[in-house]
């Protein structure tokens, strides 16, 4: 029978909500206290659904399944002490499994181990001599508590991770204090272990909630459908770098569309090879088949592109499997392999950008409906999960690296102290970032560009090494995207305060005379150019190239693999400059002055112009300006009609008359009549 009903509930138990609980029956008063009074309802079916509610707020032990990073790199017994001791220096570990041929594990062997073992002289000796073999392991169900006790009492660093004997991961004394930290630090987060996430209570955007919210909800649904083809793989999809950081930077009010959407694939302890971006990106084809699907790279990762579609936009979707890397030198190309979600944020430039949104695997949020009105208080058990209108529930971020704090203190930091020897184009990447977000690059972050700059470690690379893409090929891409962006101006002054135009060439510098030039030609380009005929980004650098010495600039614009047509101005700018200095002042017709400037395209004019003196300089600009939009009052059609046959000679006479009309011989058509029946008659031999 239904009879009166009130609970009275009070909780010290983080991450649960009596309040959100006792609302939809009419109840409320806050998270650690709230009471509901009931009429006419079954008591115990309510009691039931309430505590259900309550227990599934109550944030489950960690295991080590989610403290775990993986897949875990392993080496032989038979690799040798300074093999073992690369591949620590490749891949930044402290320590290395050591598997038999069947994969087994047989042992680990950490860097104190390696160092002794170098020290003593035994770089040749198989590692199988110096590992330990009584392992201590876990199993993915093992608690944090298990964990910290077993680290503790061992004295144990590392944790191998074992599933039916199969090694699937490792935890280290990293994962354990970074959650300890976490949990007791005065921050609330988001998930657990590789999906925990430190969020400060008064943070960039007042309150992260509801994040998808922010998404355009055509994106939302496409990166829905995406995360459920990882899902039936046993992956799990991360949205990552920009998207997220713009996304948190957003108004928190409105939604955004994005146009370019980086996704990775983690296989976690599923399988997850180095193919599983290009499997997820076929499977969303299938669900939009309108869609081109690009597949590039030895690593194969996947696009795919919408242009102008009418839902999604101009839209670039990357999807790649979770991977780390490792520049063999200085401005490389990385080396890249198959690794977890940490190890891919933590291949990333800036902090900002490490940041990763888990969009796989979201948690249901129990919430009892409100009830209706003919069944008060009655109603079967609700779940509402992510993505529903009115989500009570966060998508869980990934913020290894503090990225969450510098976007609050509106800051730029690297993620390592090489990061700039490793790949110079980090720091044009910095400059834009910070330019274009209002931001400051850290004083840490400064110091780091300035050592690498000023090292001449990028000097003795390109020397030693015949590709170097961060100072070529990279190198150029990054400038055209400051030199098109409307704040270039301002990132070529801050380029100029850290001396990172060095990386063009060691003697460049933005002094006084190259920042006037630059602003010069803006002006000139935005006025004779509107149209956009030239590449207004390449001519600005062409400029900055063009202040080195002559027989510099062709080298430094194929290093840059610039077009020919910039090689070739930069090539011949000396003698071009030369020849117009000495015969412009010669020529005493204004017909001479733009027969002599014709020779040479407007990007070589432009150059010549800012480069130099102010005489010249005003020659040109008239050119532009005033001569080369004066045509002669006749054209090859009028000139048909009067008789003359199309021929060499229309050519001949149609300078003529454009050269008589810049004298102000002629003025008009009748003027331009005349003076072709004088010298050049119809049937007549010519007379001018």
């Amino acid at each position: 029978p239904h009879s009166r009903l009130t609970i009275i509930g009070r909780t010290r138990i983080e991450g649960t909500n009596l309040n959100e609980l006792c609302q939809p029956w009419g109840g409320g008063g806050h998270s650690q206290a709230a009471a509901v009074n009931l009429r006419e309802v079954n008591p115990l079916e309510i009691i039931e659904q309430f505590i259900n509610q309550l227990k599934y707020q109550i944030p489950q032990p960690l295991t080590a399944r989610e403290l775990m990073s993986s897949p875990v790199r392993t080496i032989r017994p038979e690799t040798t002490i300074s093999e073992a001791q690369r591949i620590l220096l490749r891949y930044g570990h402290s320590g290395l499994s050591v598997v038999d041929e069947t994969d087994k594990l047989v042992g680990i062997i950490s860097r104190r181990d390696l160092d002794l073992a170098l020290h003593h002289g035994f770089s040749h000796a198989p590692v199988k001599g110096y590992m330990t073999r009584n392992v201590k392991t876990i199993t993915p169900l093992t608690s944090l508590p298990e964990i910290e006790s077993l680290m503790v009492t061992y004295d144990i660093g590392r944790l191998p991770v074992l599933e039916n004997d199969e090694l699937v991961g490792i935890v280290t004394r990293t994962d354990v204090l970074r959650q300890l930290h976490q949990v007791g630090s005065g921050f609330f987060g988001v998930g657990s272990g590789e999906n925990y996430c430190p969020l400060p209570m008064n943070n960039i955007t007042g309150e992260i909630t509801n994040l998808q919210q922010r998404l355009a909800p055509e994106l939302w649904q496409l990166l829905t459908r995406a995360a459920e083809e990882a899902q039936k793989r046993g992956w799990h999809l991360y949205l990552v770098g920009g998207a997220v950081r713009d996304l948190l930077l957003a108004d928190k009010d409105k939604s955004i569309l994005l146009n370019d959407l980086d996704l990775v694939v983690d296989g976690f302890h599923k399988s997850g090879d180095v193919g599983g971006g290009v499997t997820l990106a076929k499977a969303l084809q299938k669900r939009y088949p309108k869609v081109r699907l690009e597949i590039h790279g030895a690593f194969q990762t996947a696009a795919l592109l919408w242009h102008n579609d009418p839902i999604l936009g101009s839209l670039w979707v990357d999807i790649a499997t979770a991977r780390t890397e490792f520049y063999p030198y200085p401005a490389a190309n990385p080396e890249v392999e198959a690794s977890s979600i940490r190890q891919d944020l933590y291949r990333r430039d800036f902090t900002i950008n490490a940041i990763a949104l888990r969009l796989t695997d979201i948690p249901k949020s129990y919430s009892a409906p409100t009830p209706a009105q003919d069944e008060p208080g009655i109603s079967p058990n609700h779940q509402r999960i992510q993505g529903s209108q009115n989500p009570k529930y966060d998508l869980p971020l990934l913020d290894f690296f503090g990225g969450l704090l510098d976007l609050r203190s509106r800051q730029i930091r690297v993620l390592h102290a090489n990061s700039f020897i490793e790949d110079p184009t980090r720091i044009y990447r910095a400059v834009r970032f910070a330019v274009r977000l209002g931001f400051e690059i850290e004083p840490q972050t400064e110091a780091y560009i300035r050592y690498a700059l000023a090292s001449g470690v990028y000097e003795r690379s390109l020397a030693k090494n015949s590709k170097a893409p961060a100072l070529q090929t990279r190198l150029k891409q990054e400038l055209k995207y400051i030199f098109q962006a409307p704040y270039w101006q301002r990132a070529l002054q801050l380029l100029g305060h850290l001396e990172a135009l060095r990386c063009l060439h060691p003697n460049l510098h933005l002094d006084e005379q190259l920042w006037w030039r630059v602003r010069l030609v803006d002006r000139w380009l935005r006025r004779f150019d509107r149209s956009e005929n030239l590449r207004h980004w390449e001519i600005i650098l062409e400029v900055l190239i063009a202040h080195l010495a002559p027989e510099e600039r062709g080298k430094v614009a194929e290093n840059l693999h610039l077009p020919l047509d910039s090689i070739e101005r930069l090539q011949n700018l000396e003698n071009a400059q030369k020849e117009i200095i000495e015969s412009l002042p010669r020529c005493r017709r204004t017909s001479e002055f733009v027969r002599l400037l014709r020779k040479y395209n407007r990007g070589m004019l432009v150059l010549i112009g800012v480069h130099s003196p102010r005489v010249i300089r005003r020659q040109i600009w008239q050119y532009f300006t005033i001569w080369a939009n004066v045509h002669p009052p006749l054209n090859g059609n009028e000139l048909k009609r009067m008789g003359y046959k199309p021929g060499p000679q229309f050519k001949e006479i149609l300078q003529a008359l454009l050269e008589v009309t810049l004298d102000g011989v002629i003025k008009d058509e009748e003027d331009g009549r005349g003076f072709l029946e004088k010298y050049y008659p119809v049937g007549g031999d010519q007379k001018f």
